[in-house]
């Protein structure tokens, strides 16, 4: 015979499952300190900078579009 499963009881268990998932993904993402948020940003600004820096501008005596 097949095992009776309440349908109520498996929602609410998927639903606590779901909501942990969620919870692991929110402790990785938001869990970090001050300084580790900062330092993060300080290399994404550095990386922006060294790529801007790399740009080639366009010669003076040509009109820009």
């Amino acid at each position: 015979m097949a095992e009776i499963i309440n349908l109520r009881r498996a929602r609410k268990q998927r639903a606590r499952q779901d909501a942990d998932k969620q919870a692991q993904q929110n402790r990785i993402a938001f869990g970090r300190t001050k300084a580790e948020r900062s330092l993060t940003q300080a290399e994404r600004d550095k990386a922006a900078r060294t790529l801007d820096g790399h740009h080639l501008a366009p010669p003076d005596d040509e009109p820009t579009p």
